[in-house]
C-alpha cells in the first residue's frame, strides 16, 4: 500500500429501505439523470432564439420523449453490457440479465437504445431526427454526471493502481491505491461536456441540425478514451490488445460519427448569431 492515500468515503449504496424494498443510489442516479435532463430540455425548447427557423419539439411532447429515452437507456444499457462485457456469464446464468440492481450497464448500449427511442419519437411527432438528437445530446452529460458519481458510491469501475496524492483504496478492490477514475469521468464526460454543449447551444448550435450531436460524439468519445487510461479494465475482458480496452474500442466509432456530423451540419446560420 502506498504511504499517502485519501480515505475512501464509504457510503451505504442503499439510501433507505422499507422492509424488502430498498432505494439505492444507483437507481436514483438514473432517475435524477432522466428527470433532470427532462427539465433541462423543457427549458431549452422554450427558448425560441436558440432554434431560429429550425422546427423543435414542443414542451408538452417532451413527456413522451422522456418515456422513450428511459426505456431505451435501461434496455439498451443492460443488453449492451450483456453482449459486450460479460456474455459468458449471462449465457450461463440467464436469470442474472434482469438483475440490474447488481450493477452492469453499458453507456454505449444505452446510447443505442436511446437513439432508437429518439428516432421513434421524432417520427411520431413530425420533428427532425437530428434536431431531437441535438436536444438530447445537450442534456445527456447531466445523466452521465450522476451516473459516474453513482459508480463511485457503489463502488465499481475503479481506476488503475497509482501513487498520486489523491489515490484511494476501494472496498473489494484489494489493498492497492487506485485512481478515482469514476470522478474523472464524472468531471470530463459529465460536467465539462455539459458546459461546452450549453455554451454552443447558446451561441446557435441548434440552428445547424446535427452539429451538437457531433460535438457530443467527439467530446464523449475522446473523454472516455482518455479516462480509460486511468480506469481498470473489466476483469472478464482485460486489455484487448496493448493498452486498449473495450471502452476505448466502442468510443472510436462515436468520435468518427461525431466528426462526420459536424462537417455535414447544415449551415442554416452561423454559430454565434443567437441573441
Amino acid at each position: 500500500m502506498f504511504a499517502s492515500v485519501l480515505t475512501y468515503p464509504v457510503i451505504d449504496p442503499v439510501l433507505v429501505s422499507f422492509g424488502p424494498i430498498a432505494i439505492r443510489w444507483y437507481a436514483l442516479a438514473y432517475i435524477f439523470g432522466l428527470v433532470g435532463g427532462w427539465l433541462y430540455a423543457r427549458r431549452l425548447v422554450s427558448l425560441s432564439d436558440l432554434w431560429g427557423d429550425v422546427k423543435r419539439p414542443s414542451v408538452a411532447s417532451l413527456d413522451d420523449l422522456l418515456v422513450y429515452c428511459a426505456f431505451g437507456v435501461i434496455l439498451g444499457g443492460r443488453i449492451g453490457y450483456v453482449l459486450f462485457y460479460n456474455p459468458a456469464l449471462f449465457m450461463a446464468h440467464p436469470a442474472e440479465i434482469i438483475a440490474v440492481w447488481n450493477g452492469g450497464m453499458s453507456f454505449h448500449g444505452g446510447l443505442a437504445g436511446a437513439a432508437l427511442g429518439i428516432w421513434l419519437y421524432a417520427r411520431r411527432n413530425g420533428v427532425g431526427v437530428l434536431s431531437v438528437f441535438d436536444l438530447c445530446a445537450t442534456v445527456v452529460p447531466l445523466g452521465l454526471l450522476f451516473g459516474r458519481i453513482a459508480n463511485f458510491i457503489k463502488p465499481e469501475l475503479w481506476g488503475r493502481a497509482t501513487d498520486v496524492p489523491w489515490a484511494m483504496v476501494f472496498p473489494d478492490a484489494g489493498p492497492i491505491a487506485r485512481h478515482p477514475s469514476q470522478l474523472y469521468e464524472a468531471g470530463l464526460e459529465g460536467l465539462v461536456l455539459l458546459v461546452i454543449l450549453y455554451v454552443l447551444a447558446k451561441r446557435g448550435g441548434f440552428r445547424n441540425p446535427g452539429f451538437l450531436t457531433g460535438v457530443f460524439g467527439v467530446g464523449y468519445g475522446l473523454a472516455r478514451i482518455f479516462c480509460e487510461f486511468f480506469r481498470e479494465p473489466d476483469p472478464q475482458l482485460g486489455f484487448l490488445f496493448g493498452n486498449a480496452t473495450m471502452g476505448m474500442l466502442l468510443s472510436v466509432p462515436l468520435v468518427l460519427a461525431g466528426l462526420w456530423l459536424i462537417v455535414r451540419a447544415r449551415p442554416q446560420a452561423q454559430v454565434g448569431e443567437a441573441r
